[in-house]
């Protein structure tokens, strides 16, 4: 029986300076921090349980969000958990319908950032209490309990209640047999560890040479700074990984539209399957241009990672804007929002290659995209889910991953729980990471 009245929330600024060694670093991100707003939801319920949620940022600004988190509090606190999971839609909209705090939304930026860490708590709680890993929550969830937990405002002119009840009725067929097979073989995954944009070319050499020999066989490179810097850099991974390996690239917003276009003509050359984030993630129009432009060249747009919300994956996708979606597991609001554009994704036939690269990102999303492939999408076609290899020692249920690909989470949670002592020594300021950095910078 789910239950128990919220009676704590806290949130700790924790940041892990992986800047020092270029982890992490593209062309407009150069020397971020991997960092979390982190929340701990505690109950009177007896069996002691807690909830974890984080929202991943990159250093700065971690602060504003903790004190949005705060500012949503209030809507959470002596609120009994059964309640809010028995209407989780409404408890969703209660969040980012504020009618004070919508006003530095609606359902995007640092507010949405803040609901997305308490939800993601609120999940984790929720599966714990019913002793399943998430996505075996989700997956034995009835369609309407499931879709229950789904705001549909503002996008029913491209995907209503009834269709997505169709949908997940088709996506019951076969489900045994696909979690059967995620079980024993798991989710296909791509490294993007091995091409950092911060990475000298021995360090990216060395990396790929490893990431070969453990079985990997798709990649991702960081291009954007510098185009003889990228073709060199796309060449050193063509040629390691040799022609039918696969290799994307990525962007990440640094680019006008037509510059896009140019940039991406010279580097069709090493055959890559998609560029990604290749201008402003807000722009749909030409995120529907650069595809259109780059069709025939068989290379396809990717983005998702830094839209606001499941009304601008609506418009990508009715726009034609994209061939590959790429949820978040912290950008959107939580589980509740990405359920939904999991479901218009798979009305739209576009493939889903969620987001990771951020701490604790693959822990929460491995989740996400595992239960669509059993309950939703149902195939593996096209289909991959980001990995990078930083920091998942500092979380008690970290990810598994075999043969590269992400072997099914078997403890009940969101995978969210970081360890006390991981916690306490990246706190900032306070962490003794970071007492004995700014100590250095002293000296």
């Amino acid at each position: 029986m789910v239950g128990g009245r919220i009676t704590r929330l806290s949130v700790h600024d924790v940041r892990f300076p992986t800047s020092f060694e270029g982890h992490g670093s593209d062309a407009m991100h150069t020397d971020p921090d991997y960092s979390a707003a982190y929340v701990i939801i505690e109950t009177d319920a007896k069996d002691g349980l807690k909830g974890y949620g984080i929202t991943f940022t990159l250093g700065k600004g971690t602060e504003v969000v903790v004190c949005a988190i705060h500012a949503l509090s209030h809507h959470v606190l002596n609120k009994n958990l059964g309640e809010i999971v028995r209407n989780f839609r409404g408890f969703y909209r209660q969040l980012t319908s504020d009618g004070q705090l919508r006003w530095i939304g609606p359902e995007k930026g640092v507010v949405h950032l803040a609901t997305a860490a308490i939800l993601n708590a609120l999940w984790d709680l929720w599966a714990k209490q019913e002793g399943k890993p998430l996505w075996k929550l989700l997956v034995d969830m009835d369609p309407k309990q499931l879709l229950s937990c789904i705001d549909f405002r503002y996008i029913t002119d491209a995907l209503t209640e009834e269709e997505a009840y169709e949908i997940l009725q088709k996506g019951s067929i076969g489900k045994k047999e696909r979690e059967k097979q995620m079980l024993e073989h798991g989710y296909p995954a791509y490294t993007t560890s091995c091409a950092w944009l911060g990475y000298s070319d021995q360090q990216l050499k060395q990396l790929c040479s490893e990431a070969l020999k453990e079985g990997w066989t798709r990649f991702k490179v960081k291009v954007g700074a510098d185009l003889e810097d990228d073709i060199r850099r796309c060449r050193i991974i063509r040629d390691m990984i040799g022609p039918e390996k696969t290799l994307m690239v990525d962007a990440n917003q640094r680019w006008d539209v037509p510059e896009a276009v140019e940039w991406m003509l010279k580097l069709a050359e090493f055959k890559p399957l998609w560029i990604e984030e290749p201008t402003s993630p807000d722009d749909i129009l030409g995120h529907a241009t650069i595809s259109k432009a780059l069709a025939p060249l068989g290379i396809g747009v990717a983005t998702g990672e830094q839209c606001h919300n499941r009304v601008i994956f609506k418009q990508l996708l009715q726009a034609g804007a994209l061939q590959f979606l790429q949820i978040d597991s912290c950008r959107l609001g939580s589980v509740n929002e990405n359920l939904s554009v999991l479901l218009m994704a798979k009305k739209f036939q576009i493939p889903v290659c969620p987001h990771a690269g951020g701490v604790g990102l693959c822990e929460l999303v491995q989740h996400l995209i595992i239960f669509d492939y059993i309950s939703i999408s149902g195939s593996l076609e096209n289909r991959m889910c980001e990995y990078v290899d930083h920091l998942h020692e500092h979380f008690k249920y970290p990810v598994v991953i075999k043969k590269a690909s992400y072997m099914p989470p078997k403890d009940a949670g969101y995978s969210t729980e970081m360890k006390e002592e991981s916690v306490k020594e990246h706190q900032f300021p306070e962490g003794k990471i970071w007492q004995k950095l700014m100590a250095a910078q002293k000296n």
